[in-house]
């Protein structure tokens, strides 16, 4: 390969610029030339192209967010709007593309594929939501930033004896929630994946925990089940407790990366492009067992892993 191309579409992650300046260094010292492609697959149709150089990538692994800038592309969705991409690409001399992203953005490289362009994918979502693999870029510094709230509110929250309400992303997948209340000693949390847990366990939870002297509890909740508002004053109205919501939203997108979210985000852009390189495209880069593998990118897409449900109960557990 001579020339290749980076996108990195859907949601930003802080460990998406590690990533980009991993691919960059990696292309550039095997001797081919690389495209940054702006603003994902949007900036594809809208023909916004740039030759990347190592300068451009200097000093970028402190920063969060992308150089490259991201969106949602509803063209990709269609038949069509994929084959005009892929001439789009071919027509530019791209002979292979990377593209950093969650699901909907590595499912629109698999169709790339299939029309027959050599491509890697590298799972950046702060979501956590890609069965395919351990770890995806921006979990670790999203699930800090959330847990660091939540200790400044607990400050407050023991300090005026209250219940506090924290809102944490995910609209499908509740790991985010999860890291977060297990991490920062909430009494319960609420997900997607564990619909039976409601307001009643809730509010049994903080009863029990105010007979035994607790005086606040934390309550994590992800964005998939919502009503946080609705949640705080259910709450104060059915235990007297005076109770506040917080929605934490984009403050977790935003910030350097964490050492976790640089190393991983380094070492699948390094591997992608050897994967380019090498012949051994189609992939898409994971952690497994700690370490940086790839795996075929239609079996990764199609993967399924339990939900930790016992990860899950611990926090039950330990809130009493």
């Amino acid at each position: 390969m001579k020339k290749i191309a980076i996108l990195t579409s859907g949601g930003d992650a802080p460990g998406m610029n590690p990533a980009i300046r991993a691919c960059v260094r990696q292309g550039i010292n095997a001797g081919i030339s690389v495209v940054g492609i702006k603003k994902g697959y949007e900036g594809l149709f809208s023909k916004e192209f740039t030759t990347i150089n190592t300068k451009d990538v200097s000093g970028i692994v402190n920063y969060g967010g992308t150089i490259l800038g991201t969106a949602r592309c509803a063209e990709m969705m269609q038949p069509e709007g994929v084959k005009k991409a892929y001439e789009m690409i071919k027509n530019l001399g791209i002979e292979g593309l990377i593209v950093i992203g969650g699901d909907g953005s590595l499912t629109g490289a698999k169709k790339l594929k299939d029309h027959g362009l050599p491509v890697v994918g590298i799972p950046g979502t702060i979501d956590l939501d890609l069965e395919c693999t351990e770890y995806t870029i921006g979990f670790d510094t999203a699930v800090n930033t959330a847990v660091d709230a939540i200790g400044r509110i607990r400050d407050t929250s023991s300090s005026h004896e209250r219940c506090s309400v924290i809102e944490v992303m995910g609209r499908h997948c509740g790991y985010l929630a999860l890291w977060s209340a297990i991490t920062s000693g909430a009494c319960a949390a609420l997900v997607p994946e564990v619909p039976e847990i409601g307001i009643n366990d809730v509010i049994d939870r903080i009863i029990k925990n105010r007979l035994k002297g607790k005086t606040h509890n934390i309550i994590v909740v992800a964005e998939g089940v919502g009503n946080s508002a609705e949640l705080a004053k259910l709450i104060e109205a059915r235990t007297g407790i005076e109770s506040r919501y917080t929605i934490l939203g984009h403050l977790q997108r935003g910030g350097p990366p964490t050492v976790l979210d640089r190393k991983h985000a380094t070492s699948m852009g390094s591997l992608a492009v050897d994967a380019l390189l090498s012949g051994n495209a189609n992939k898409i880069t994971i952690i497994k067992d700690g370490k940086c593998e790839l795996m075929d990118i239609d079996e990764a897409l199609n993967y399924k892993r339990e939900f930790d449900r016992k990860l899950y109960d611990m926090i039950a557990e330990l809130s009493l």
